[in-house]
């Protein structure tokens, strides 16, 4: 098959475009045909090593020598144990061993049928984000109608998911971006939108039930001052802080201050299940949640996608798209 590959952590310059041994199944797996990969930040991390914490398993080069982790695709062979998919099913997912490939394989259990009103280069853009957004909302803030959300980071991948599921939930959206970006959260739902180029936003004239923070950096202390008394604050995922830890450490600060804070303070890793991916179908196929796509790139050019998310120009997602 061909496939997208690295032999060692790096920039875009460690990728190649070749070919390859097929994987095969096991005994629980599903092998996909893949007809569209998803790109986030995970796969980034995972390509520079970076920060130093994802070497802990593999030191030297990653685990999987094929990146992307989210799919579409349709089935093309199942394993011994598998009974929820047989050949030719329409999924999508995430995968095990790398997405950036004509086939991946994927264990059945984080795999679900496809969203019919979506094209494939829409469902992969769904799977990691709109797990994590809809997980972050519900499990943890545990979103009520009437609420007042704030979803900092509104305009990319897991934001714009977490817009559109907090509305579905019935809660007040205001999403945090910059001005560039300000029409794609309005477009998503959004009541109301934050410049953060402008706008002071520790100085609200609202408190919020829940604050939605992604890949952000402000102090844990300034986005408690955004709560009500018993409000949630959800840090999904870290950003620029050091090599060791890459922004992860005001992740464990929260967990550390949660035991003794009045707020509920919350800081998951997030999943791709298969419940989840049933969830998110249903609010798809009814018209409440809609993936926006920003561009989709062939395979071959999957180094120029990762090198656009890495200059932080992309609305919404991108796509890899597979022939």
């Amino acid at each position: 098959m061909k496939a997208i590959t690295q032999d060692r952590y790096g920039s875009t310059d460690v990728l190649r475009f070749r070919e390859m041994d097929a994987p095969v199944p096991k005994a629980r797996e599903v092998l996909v045909r893949v007809r569209a990969a998803g790109v986030d930040r995970g796969v980034w991390h995972l390509m520079r090593g970076l920060p130093y914490l994802v070497r802990v398993v593999s030191p030297r080069r990653p685990v999987s020598p094929v990146p992307g982790m989210d799919l579409a695709g349709v089935v093309e062979a199942v394993g011994p144990q598998v009974t929820r998919f047989q050949p030719g099913d329409e999924v999508y997912g995430s995968g095990t061993g790398g997405t950036f490939a004509e086939l991946a394989r994927a264990r059945q259990d984080r795999l679900a049928a496809k969203p019919g009103n979506l094209t494939f280069e829409q469902a992969a853009a769904v799977p990691t984000s709109g797990s994590t957004a809809l997980q972050a909302l519900r499990d943890q803030a545990r979103v009520r109608q009437g609420q007042h959300v704030l979803v900092i980071g509104a305009s990319g991948g897991v934001g714009g998911f977490a817009v559109q599921i907090a509305k579905s939930l019935g809660a007040e959206v205001t999403g945090v971006c910059g001005p560039a970006k300000a029409d794609l959260v309005r477009s998503l739902g959004a009541d109301h939108v934050i410049d953060y180029t402008r706008d002071d936003l520790t100085a609200p004239s609202v408190r919020y039930d829940a604050v939605i923070d992604i890949a952000g950096n402000r102090p844990l202390s300034r986005l408690r001052r955004l709560l009500t008394p018993r409000g949630t604050l959800v840090i999904v995922g870290g950003e620029e802080g050091g090599r060791w830890l890459g922004g992860m450490e005001r992740n464990l600060r929260l967990l550390l201050l949660s035991p003794f804070a009045r707020h509920r303070l919350r800081a998951p890793i997030a999943l791709t299940r298969t419940r989840d991916l049933d969830e998110l179908r249903g609010l798809i196929e009814s018209g409440a949640v809609t993936p926006h796509v920003d561009r989709a790139y062939p395979l071959r050019e999957a180094p120029e996608a990762i090198r656009r998310l890495e200059r932080g120009e992309v609305r919404g997602k991108l796509v890899i798209t597979v022939p």
